[in-house]
Formats: C-alpha cells, sequence, structure tokens
C-alpha cells in the first residue's frame, strides 16, 4: 500500500507537470525560444505540427523544467510516469482528478498541504505506516460515521486546551480507570 502511495504521488507530480497551466501572456507563447528547443521541436516535428499554440507552450514550459532537472530527478520522474501508466483505467482517472482538485486550491493552501507532507516524510517509518492504517480505517466507515468523525474533530480543534482536558477527564472517568493513558481516537467517540 506503501508503494502504491508513494508511486501515486510520484506519477501526480509528473502529471503536474504535464498539465501546467497555459500562459497565453507570457512571450514566445507556442514557439521554441532557444536552439535546444528548436533541436526538440525538430526531433519531434510530426507530433508538434498537430499540436494547438496552448499545447505547444505547455510542452516547451515542460520542456524547459525538464531542462532544470537533475538526472536523479529525471529518473525519479520517469519511474513514477511509467507508474502512472501501468495503473488501472480508474486508479489513473482517480489521479487525474485528484490533480485537478489539487490545481484548484489556493496556493497558500497548497503550500500548507506541501509543509504538512513533508513532515509526515519526515516522520519513523512506523509511525507514518500507523498514520496510513488509521486513514484507511476512516475510508472504510460508512459516510455517516465517517462525516462524525469529521464534525468532532473539527469540534476537537476548536477547543481551548482547558475544554480538551476536561473532556479528556470525562472520557477516562467513563472509561471506569482515571489512571488509564489516553486514548488517542477518543474524539471519534465525541457526540
Amino acid at each position: 500500500m506503501r508503494r502504491i502511495i508513494a508511486n501515486a504521488a510520484g506519477a501526480i507530480v509528473i502529471v503536474i507537470a504535464l498539465c501546467t497551466p497555459v500562459r497565453a501572456q507570457m512571450p514566445g507563447f507556442g514557439a521554441p525560444t532557444t536552439p535546444a528547443e528548436r533541436a526538440f521541436v525538430d526531433q519531434h516535428r510530426d507530433q508538434w505540427s498537430q499540436l494547438t499554440p496552448e499545447q505547444r507552450d505547455t510542452v516547451l514550459q515542460n520542456y524547459r523544467r525538464w531542462q532544470k532537472m537533475s538526472p536523479l530527478e529525471r529518473g525519479a520522474a520517469q519511474r513514477s510516469f511509467q507508474e502512472f501508466r501501468r495503473l488501472p483505467p480508474e486508479e489513473r482517472q482517480q489521479a487525474l482528478e485528484a490533480l485537478h482538485r489539487w490545481r484548484s486550491l489556493p496556493e497558500a493552501r497548497r503550500e500548507e498541504l506541501r509543509q504538512a507532507y513533508g513532515r509526515f516524510r519526515q516522520l519513523p517509518p512506523e509511525r507514518r505506516e500507523q498514520i496510513i492504517r488509521r486513514y484507511q480505517r476512516f475510508q472504510q466507515l460508512p459516510p455517516q460515521q465517517r462525516q462524525r468523525v469529521m464534525n468532532n474533530y473539527r469540534r476537537w480543534q476548536q477547543m481551548t486546551p482547558d475544554e480538551r482536558r476536561e473532556i479528556r477527564r470525562r472520557m477516562n472517568q467513563q472509561q471506569g480507570n482515571p489512571n488509564r493513558p489516553k486514548r488517542r481516537r477518543w474524539w471519534w467517540q465525541l457526540r
């Protein structure tokens, strides 16, 4: 499962590169501007001639990004793209839909998510596995129960530290053992 998630994330990076929004107002829109770009276009003349100006610009933007990548980054991008191509059609479609949702987010939210993903990647492997398992269990809940969990989580986020301590204390009392270690999923049970 972890491999699939990592590969899907890599595939999304490739898809992001392939689906970059067009900047029509940029100079040289859809036209090669360097000798290397002209050589690239000449090498793929048949395909190039079938592209719209917007598609040509996207190809050139991606080519420029590719040129700036290190050999290691290029290898990772190629492997990710191959993995994406091997996904079943429905998973590829899900990845593309996720990309569309990602691109529709404000840049500030995307940066927030990049930072959160960076923190996740820094966690010890066993902690990452634990988080993935919990997420999988959450995904398997019926929709109404998932919604209740999310509502409870939002309520928890809005509580003050004192309110949270009080909830923990009450939960421990309800379970009959005030010295019991804190449960990590207690907020699932809030009503």
